[in-house]
């Protein structure tokens, strides 16, 4: 008893936990990694698929039919891994790639020797060499990625790539350049991201640029806070400098002021470095799609987020403050969008249901083009399951064809994008109406899947009046 009393009291080795803990850690990323590998050989398997189902109706076929089956496919899988269909069919062209030009690549990645971003690695760097070169290239290229992280393995493999490559750099830019572009990405907390691809020397140019502009801002702001604390002024007495630069009380860090410095730039092309919404938002003079609570109109800063407004009932539990949204769903905060809507030259309401926040009508002083207006507001995304693209150039597809009698009526159109507007008339997907906006499609593999119109605003009652002020008659008595 003794001895069985000491061996449940010996402390416990952490040396030993912890090499228990990573070698079982070690075994369980191994395990993902190989299941991974399975799923790009799934994926590429359907990418064979959708080739041989377009060989096989390539005489009556359109020209572009083989694209349209791989959407097709592609549209199937997406529903079941709950991904847009448009990554989808990339992943599938990527792993059918892998499987047939860089085999050692995957029998790596099968093996957990590789994990997948290693392999994305290898497929990216390779592109530009011929076969003969990418079978050199390869075995080295996993040679230099195994044992190490893939960040580290990059600069190793883009220059085995470099060394093989039948074309100069020089040569490669050039035709790169033309991919050239800018694009936005939906962030949360009522922000977006803006990227920007160029030429590796713009791209560090303009940021060598930003960074001066800020560390200057920041050397001046710096000058004034002596200045005042010599003077024994105020942070507003304190500024300093023929350009109105330096300000004691301005904090922000050097990253704040690139960002800043860059918004000012590409928005009135004057490095002033605004830091406040009013000052950024005043030169946008872009069209901006806007759906604004009156709530959060009426809602000053101080009260946004707080008890509801006093011409309000307080039977709705209303706050303040409702969530803007620009198009396409993303929140903004109620400052900026009150700052928006105090520059906007016309309005449009939408009259939503009170409970729900289904959108039931939408009325503006044009009446042309109101059954337009109102599906878009409807509809602040394509209404394909997978599709979360905004509508601004939707195609507004009659669910029963109008050839077919199908009327051109809230109940028989939903916005679509291009790509799955010509998926719907030229494969076998289907899609009917279930009413209030609600759209079944059936995949060709006979699986159903359910779309819904977002809801920009939902109230809920929360009081417990069966009459709430808003129902009552305004003849009865007491009213």
């Amino acid at each position: 008893m003794a001895d069985a009393v000491a061996t449940t009291t010996d402390p416990v080795d952490p040396v030993a936990v912890l090499r228990m803990l990573t070698e079982g850690l070690a075994a369980t990323e191994a395990s993902i990694v190989r299941l991974q590998a399975v799923r790009e050989a799934h994926l590429a398997v359907a990418q064979r698929l959708a080739e041989e189902i377009a060989a096989a109706a390539s005489e009556h076929a359109r020209p572009d039919s083989a694209d349209l089956v791989s959407r097709s496919v592609a549209a199937e899988l997406a529903g079941v891994l709950h991904m847009s269909d448009r990554v989808v069919q990339a992943r599938m062209s990527r792993a059918a790639d892998l499987m047939t030009r860089y085999p050692e690549t995957m029998r790596a990645f099968s093996d957990a020797r590789i994990n997948g971003a290693h392999a994305r690695l290898i497929h990216d760097a390779g592109a530009p060499l011929d076969d003969d070169a990418r079978s050199r290239y390869e075995q080295a290229a996993v040679a230099a990625c195994i044992d190490e992280t893939p960040h580290r393995a990059k600069r190793a493999v883009e220059r085995i790539a470099e060394r093989l490559a039948p074309r100069s750099l020089t040569e490669r830019h050039r035709d790169a350049q033309s991919n050239r572009t800018v694009w936005r990405e939906d962030l949360p907390d009522g922000q977006k991201a803006l990227g920007l691809i160029h030429s590796a020397a713009v791209i560090d140019g303009i940021y060598d640029r930003l960074t001066q502009q800020a560390r200057l801002v920041t050397t001046e702001n710096a000058k004034a806070a002596r200045n005042a604390d010599a003077q024994g002024r105020s942070g507003a007495d304190g500024r300093s400098g023929s350009d109105g630069l330096g300000d004691p009380a301005d904090t922000r860090t050097v990253d704040q002021l690139r960002a800043d410095l860059c918004a000012d730039l590409l928005l009135t092309a004057t490095p002033r470095g605004h830091d406040s919404a009013e000052g950024l938002l005043a030169a946008i003079q872009a069209r901006i799609e806007l759906t604004v609570p009156a709530l959060t109109l009426l809602a000053s800063d101080a009260t946004a987020g707080s008890a509801p407004h006093p011409g309000v009932a307080p039977a709705f539990g209303v706050r303040a403050e409702q969530p803007a949204e620009l198009a396409g769903g993303q929140p903004i905060d109620s400052r900026t969008a009150r700052v928006l809507a105090g520059g906007a030259a016309a309005w449009e309401r939408v009259l939503t249901h009170p409970v729900t926040g289904a959108i039931l009508a939408v009325d503006h002083y044009r009446p042309n083009a109101d059954l337009r207006r109102l599906l878009h507001a409807r509809d602040s995304r394509f209404r394909f399951p997978t599709c979360g693209l905004p509508p601004r150039a939707q195609d507004l597809d009659h669910t029963v064809d109008a050839a077919r009698g199908g009327a051109t009526e809230e109940g028989n159109l939903g916005g679509l994008c291009r790509r799955h507007h010509v998926l719907k008339h030229q494969t076998a997907w289907t899609v009917r109406q279930r009413g209030a906006g609600v759209l079944e499609w059936t995949s060709p593999a006979g699986y159903s899947y359910i779309d819904r119109p977002p809801s920009p605003v939902t109230f809920t009652i929360d009081d417990q009046d069966p009459d709430p002020p808003w129902a009552k008659d305004p003849a009865a008595p007491g009213s």
